[in-house]
């Protein structure tokens, strides 16, 4: 049995990189485009919001006390309790006009984070690996580079483009987190671009389509087994919550709406939580060195 609710009725203009910390028992999420950092405990009525310097997209488990933040101004650590920032590196994507965008740590502690440009310039969208203060990238040739994922064992990466409606893979070094030959046709998605994505204990991809209102789950051979339904549009990400990391939160967005549309529908942006019969596997902390 599957059920959709409402966790935050707070819109996020771009809802994105939606985490748990386990440690505190708190899920975090971004809203990109007006710079925030959302916290919440699942038993709390409302996210605590937190604002930031820069448009950041990914919040990366470093130990009980400190978030990796990648974003358009870099990496960045931050304490969790006092919202203190540290820079780790300066933006390393070197052309005009471009900004973080999906990632995920490998169960080696390896972070692959995605670049793009803000006005989805084709080839814009590289993914980089980074590891130990170590910095280097390893796909091009993408526009909105996002669905960063990893097989249970560690020896599969998936990652999409979200324009193009394709889902791929990449064998990698269950060690290093680095890829070892070329990408491969996952999926095709219809009804929908692939955005965010996070994989279960059982090996299920799961996927937000972004302009389709739904979650869908394709098994390690990529085929569609589940889709589940939501009220917005424009879904945008997951990430299991939970202490038994049984239950899916889910970001979406009202970016690109106009005032009337956006009064059609005000699900837009919200944080949704699904309870299902699934199981996430735990987000391995990143290795910063």
């Amino acid at each position: 049995m599957t059920k959709v609710s409402v966790l935050s009725d707070h819109a996020c203009h771009l809802g994105e990189g939606p985490s748990w910390h386990a440690g505190r028992a708190r899920a975090f999420w971004f809203d990109i485009l007006e710079r925030k950092l959302l916290e919440m405990g699942l038993d709390e009525p409302a996210p605590r919001i937190h604002d930031l310097p820069f448009h950041a997209t990914v919040a990366a488990t470093v130990d009980h006390d400190r978030h990796l933040i990648a974003s358009d101004a870099g990496l960045h650590l931050r304490s969790i309790e006092s919202g203190a920032l540290t820079e780790l590196c300066p933006f390393w994507d070197k052309r005009p006009g471009t900004r973080s965008n999906d990632g995920a740590v490998h169960p080696s502690g390896a972070l692959w984070i995605s670049t793009m440009g803000w006005r989805f310039e084709p080839g814009f969208g590289r993914i980089w690996w980074y590891r130990a203060g170590e910095l280097r990238p390893i796909v091009d040739d993408l526009t909105i580079p996002n669905a960063i994922a990893f097989s249970p064992d560690g020896r599969t990466a998936y990652f999409s483009d979200t324009l193009d409606h394709v889902i791929y893979r990449i064998a990698v070094d269950p060690a290093t987190g680095l890829p070892q030959g070329d990408r491969q046709l996952f999926c095709r998605v219809s009804g929908g671009g692939p955005d965010g994505a996070t994989v279960d204990a059982a090996g299920l991809l799961w996927n937000a389509r972004w302009g389709g209102h739904a979650v869908d789950a394709y098994d390690p051979d990529g085929h569609l087994v589940t889709t589940i339904s939501l009220p917005p549009r424009q879904v945008s990400c997951p990430a299991f919550v939970g202490p038994q990391l049984n239950r899916l939160i889910v970001t979406s967005a009202y970016e690109g709406y106009s005032a009337e549309r956006r009064a059609a529908e005000p699900e837009a942006g919200k944080t949704y939580l699904i309870d299902g019969p699934f199981r996430g596997l735990p987000e391995p902390a990143v290795t910063i060195g």
